[in-house]
């Protein structure tokens, strides 16, 4: 068995970090999580789309079901025995929080704010602003964009040595910014997914369950890695700009603008991290590749990191059990699993950043592709049939949880959810 002093700090709460809070505690792996929040559960952001590999992923954590009752299927492509399911951002992590065991949840620390990391030989040491102290192990980082993890990691790993080639302190650029709003759904049907295009400015609609949420792209005049803050002044001068723009056949922005619920705008930021680990610490998600929110594959990506990164990790633990593993066993399975990801990320990020540019009309090659080769009947069904199954079958599933498929389609899956997992 795992030794019992083996502890990962996990930091950050949302989404990334409470599926690997569910996948650390069905491999019997000690953890903490450290969310800087008062409250996991903020009724605040907008959609979160789960494509089928990542909701294999959520049948292996037990909460399937309860995920398919608040969540609205977008029939788009089915061959995989179910498409993208959309959710209201604040009732996913709610799900995933409180469908985590007891003895898991008292593990999370909220209104925990990170403000340094000590590593030495034999573990870590995460110190909080308000002076708690958190030892561990090893340091997963799911703390988002802007990763207060990422930018510890880098200091350390320069103050070893100033002169080595490393990210800069803000490795992503924006090009594009987003405003999104959430909006009761009133006649439409659930599972819809509308967008309208425009030169330089494009406009997505998804219906879900309960809710509905636009989105609004907009190019900047000029790229940025700086972080940007909008207030309601400037989001209300944004949506005028979008009022004539058409969500349906039937309605405009500016129809049902003042029916929002919540609203929030920020940069769309892209990249990839050169870095993902260094020592005793590691990054997941959005911590160390973002993409554009327009193709809806940042948490899918996420979920397939944790996942990837666990199954590695408990291999390692049981395989030395009941001795540690070194600063240098936890290293070489953290650059095989970035090598594992990479492939996958740079397939994502480039599909983002594409459809992203389509809709917008970046080019005039992105007009003609938006408008005469991705809209034509023939072309979407060799992409939705054909192209993206191939890569989609290929993702992975948490190794060690068994149970039997929740999803069958036309496209095997190269990875099987296991009917049994053996001693290692």
């Amino acid at each position: 068995m795992i030794t019992d002093d083996f502890r990962v700090i996990v930091v950050g709460g949302g989404p990334s970090g409470l599926i690997a809070a569910h996948s650390l505690h069905l491999a019997n792996i000690p953890f903490v999580v450290l969310e800087r929040r008062e409250s996991i559960v903020e009724d605040v952001g907008a959609s979160l789309v789960l494509a089928a590999p990542s909701l294999r992923i959520m049948h292996q954590l037990g909460i399937f079901e309860d995920l398919m009752a608040i969540g609205a299927e977008i029939k788009i492509n089915r061959t995989h025995g179910c498409g993208p399911v959309a959710f209201h951002r604040a009732e996913l992590v709610d799900l995933l929080y409180n469908r985590l065991p007891d003895a898991a949840k008292a593990n999370i620390y909220t209104n925990t704010r990170l403000d340094s990391i000590e590593t030495t030989g034999k573990g870590v040491k995460a110190t909080c602003i308000d002076g708690r102290v958190f030892n561990g192990s090893m340091i997963i980082g799911a703390d988002g964009v802007h990763s207060r993890t990422r930018r510890l990691m880098r200091e350390l790993a320069l103050q070893l040595n100033p002169h080595q080639n490393w990210d800069p302190e803000n490795p992503f650029r924006s090009t594009y910014r987003c405003m999104w709003a959430t909006f009761e759904r009133n006649t439409e049907e659930p599972g819809q997914n509308c967008d309208t295009q425009h030169k330089d400015q494009s406009v997505m609609y998804i219906t879900g369950r309960h809710r509905c949420w636009v989105f609004l792209y907009e190019k900047l005049p000029e790229p940025s890695t700086e972080r940007t803050s909008y207030t309601e002044e400037d989001m209300a001068k944004f949506a005028q700009r979008f009022s004539d723009f058409h969500i349906t056949d039937q309605s405009r922005l500016g129809d049902i603008w003042g029916n929002r619920l919540h609203a929030g705008m920020a940069n769309s930021e892209e990249g990839i991290a050169k870095h993902w680990s260094w020592g005793r610490i590691v990054l997941v998600g959005d911590a160390c590749h973002k993409y554009t929110p327009n193709a809806g594959l940042g948490l899918n990506n996420g979920i397939q990191d944790v996942v990837t990164l666990c199954n590695s990790l408990r291999q390692l633990l049981y395989t030395l059990a009941p001795s540690k593993p070194s600063e240098a066993d936890l290293g070489k399975i953290f650059r095989e699993y970035q090598n594992c990801r990479q492939s996958g990320i740079n397939s994502g990020a480039s599909r983002s950043a594409s459809l992203t540019r389509q809709q917008a009309w970046a080019t005039r090659w992105d007009y003609i592709l938006a408008r005469h080769v991705m809209s034509s009947t023939f072309v979407q069904h060799v992409v939705l049939d054909f192209v993206a199954p191939r890569m989609i079958r290929q993702e992975k599933v948490l190794d060690y949880v068994t149970g039997e498929e929740p999803l069958k389609g036309k496209v095997e899956w190269k990875h099987a959810i296991p009917f049994s997992v053996g001693k290692i």
